[in-house]
């Protein structure tokens, strides 16, 4: 395992390709509504990528068609935007974007309701949002990985929700994925010892239902194995 800790002026990158992805998403969820299609969100992400000066990170990436992953309801993540899927009221749609500025990758998602959405669905994100923040809250140098996705875990478990385990977390740097990994599982006081410098981003993926998921046969979108909808809300952290 090769983990490459950042000086504080390569942080200081990452937080500038981190902000266009902020700035990216703040445009696309002031765009969800009913009748929008992911194209539609495609399109203008890419437009505004290229005005702020950034190229996408996921483009091309192991052939990945898209500069944006729209993932909505049963889809966990790495849905592919279409012309054809249109939102739809009642939808939760997850829009994860990603960023390479000066040779440095920015990486995050968020979960966005269209229109009014279920009691159940509202409650799924917020708990995703917050266990999020809880394994924020831990990456402090000085822990484990292991207490990183331990805070999430059991915040989500005492939800009555679940942690998928096929997809994790990642380091992120002058790679859109570097080591380590960062699974939403995990044991306290166990793992790899976190240092100052590390960048990783945390990417909480939670099912309404059991954990567990599938890919589909465009090799790319994972889908939930059980009924109900799936969030995934990640951050990039410095």
């Amino acid at each position: 395992m090769a983990i490459v800790c950042k000086s504080a002026g390569e942080i200081e990158k990452m937080r500038r390709s981190g902000h266009i992805v902020r700035q990216v998403l703040d445009a696309l969820q002031a765009m969800v509504a009913p009748g929008v299609s992911t194209m539609d969100l495609e399109r203008a992400a890419e437009k505004k990528m290229r005005d702020l000066g950034a190229k996408p990170a996921f483009k091309g990436y192991y052939d990945y068609p898209c500069v944006l992953c729209t993932s909505i309801n049963q889809e966990v993540v790495h849905g592919i935007p279409s012309d054809g899927r249109k939102l739809v009221a009642g939808d939760i749609v997850s829009i994860d974007c990603g960023v390479v500025l000066d040779g440095y990758y920015g990486d995050a998602a968020v979960t966005v309701p269209v229109g009014a959405i279920s009691d159940e669905a509202r409650k799924l994100v917020e708990v995703t949002e917050q266990s999020l923040h809880k394994g924020i809250a831990a990456a402090i140098a000085g822990n484990r990985l292991g207490d990183i996705g331990a805070a999430v875990q059991e915040f989500v478990e005492a939800a009555g929700f679940s942690v998928v385990r096929e997809f994790v977390g990642h380091g992120i740097g002058t790679k859109l994925h570097e080591d380590p990994q960062v699974p939403n599982y995990g044991v306290r006081g166990q793992g790899l010892k976190l240092r100052e410098g590390m960048v990783l981003a945390i990417e909480p993926m939670v099912n309404a239902g059991g954990a567990s998921v599938r890919v589909l046969d465009d090799k790319w979108t994972a889908v939930t194995r059980t009924e109900g909808p799936a969030p995934i809300l990640s951050t990039v952290l410095p």
